[in-house]
């Protein structure tokens, strides 16, 4: 694993810790890299305790330390909360302070890019705005839980997450609201273009048809503004035209390219593409096939290209900065992996990789009832029969009313067990349902038969 050239800890007794460090981050590594088993509770604890026990004794070390320089113990340490993190999401201990750590990175790096970006929807700023209102949860219901140092350098992060949410924000405020739709649309527009430009195979007519809703609404503006009804300029016009002319612009320069990258850059635009298709595959299937440890490979690989930049320029192996197509491309790409990222952190469930499967079964019938039941619901009780067996069969795996996994307890207990109960009710108000339709039938043949026996 790489670690950036940062310079050593001078005092020895940071060195000591360094070290133990290393062995942690290398045994998570290696638990990680491990698909014979599944991870357990145990397993991930037992580093977690320790890594706890080594904050208390760095504080100690550095205490008033007022000058201190960020060393490599600082990016060993950051890279095992980061994995620890991880694996508390792994085992589904989703809501845990620890399991924060890692999604308060993500969220960083991503207002970071839109602040750098100044490209943004309220879409985007809404998403983020929930996911840092559940972090608050998290921190605020863990504090006597977890480690003070990480309680208090999560808050510091959020609270900084939140400052600089909130500075997006009032960039957004500042248009009229009719206005925000079509800035929305923009940037909507904007994203399509960069997403169509990084295809294996380049696709002239759909970028057409993108530049061609642009024109439409450069066609529909009077004297350069856009304007309401009355042809009274909208707030925020100017900033909007302006944020047109770059989109028509940049159609040109897609158009233009057609997705050809220089040599110098090629070798990271394929780095990047990669790990933007394997995140988009994991998005579709994350339900069957994510194990969240697995994020941390990509974020690494995404964390250092993103740091290699030097003033925020890609820079080739001569010293010089990228042009202006080659710099948006590759910050799409890094831009819409970390989104990908997000979204699948956010996506995890509260339930350990152990019982993965015995839940998205459960997912899987709890919305085939839903639909059952959304479509009209059934005509007879024995149609319900694959959906009551199926049921049972998963009850009837539980010991003592729990799911086991050899003598463990996994965690997930109690989403899983509430899932199912869901699943049960469902059945049951179709069955009751499907029984007093079959019982209207009934009656309605009695009475047609009376009724023909009195003719």
């Amino acid at each position: 694993m790489e670690t950036p050239a940062i310079p050593m800890p001078k005092d020895g007794r940071e060195q000591q810790v360094l070290d133990k460090l290393t062995s942690i981050r290398d045994q998570l590594l290696l638990l990680k890299r491990d698909r014979t088993k599944y991870i357990r509770s145990q397993d991930v604890m037992g580093h977690y305790e320790q890594l706890v026990d080594l904050v208390k004794e760095l504080n100690e070390i550095r205490k008033g330390d007022h000058e201190h320089v960020e060393n490599r113990v600082d990016k060993v340490l950051e890279s095992c909360f980061q994995l620890i993190s991880l694996f508390f999401m792994t085992i589904g201990r989703t809501t845990d302070v620890p399991a924060a750590y890692a999604l308060t990175s993500t969220v960083k790096r991503l207002l970071d890019h839109l602040t750098e970006a100044g490209l943004f929807s309220p879409k985007d700023l809404d998403s983020l705005a929930n996911t840092l209102s559940k972090l608050d949860g998290i921190l605020r219901g863990g504090d006597a839980q977890h480690s003070p140092y990480l309680v208090e350098l999560l808050s510091k992060r959020e609270a900084l997450c939140k400052t600089m949410l909130a500075k997006l924000q009032q960039k957004l405020d500042q248009l009229d609201k009719p206005l925000q739709v079509t800035y929305e649309k923009l940037i909507s527009i904007m994203r399509s273009m960069s997403l169509a430009n990084t295809k294996p195979k380049f696709s002239v007519s759909e970028v057409t048809k993108l530049q061609a809703n642009l024109k439409e609404i450069e066609a529909s503006r009077v004297d350069g503004k856009i304007v309401d009804a009355e042809g009274n300029p909208y707030r925020g016009s100017d900033e909007v035209s302006d944020l047109l002319k770059r989109c028509l612009a940049w159609s040109e320069i897609v158009l233009d390219r057609k997705g050809a990258i220089p040599e110098a850059f090629q070798a990271k635009y394929d780095t990047l593409t990669s790990v933007r298709n394997d995140l988009e595959k994991l998005s579709i299937t994350q339900a069957w096939s994510l194990r969240e440890t697995d994020l941390y490979d990509f974020q690494r690989e995404l964390d250092k290209i993103d740091e290699s930049r030097i003033n925020g320029n890609f820079i080739d192996d001569e010293g010089q900065p990228a042009e202006l197509y080659v710099q948006r491309t590759l910050l799409y790409l890094i831009r819409r992996s970390y989104g990908y990222i997000y979204y699948l952190m956010n996506s995890s469930e509260p339930v350990s990789e152990a019982l993965l499967p015995i839940y998205n079964q459960l997912q899987t019938l709890k919305r085939c009832l839903i639909e059952v039941k959304n479509s009209g619901g059934v005509s007879s009780v024995r149609e319900l029969y694959p959906y009551v067996m199926k049921l049972t069969s998963i009850d009837n795996m539980r010991v003592d009313g729990k799911f086991m996994v050899g003598n463990d307890i996994p965690e997930g207990q109690g989403s899983i067990s509430e899932l199912l109960a869901e699943c049960f009710d469902l059945n049951y108000e179709l069955r009751v349902a499907a029984d007093e339709l079959e019982n209207s039938k009934d009656n309605d043949e009695e009475e047609q038969g009376v009724k023909m026996s009195k003719e």
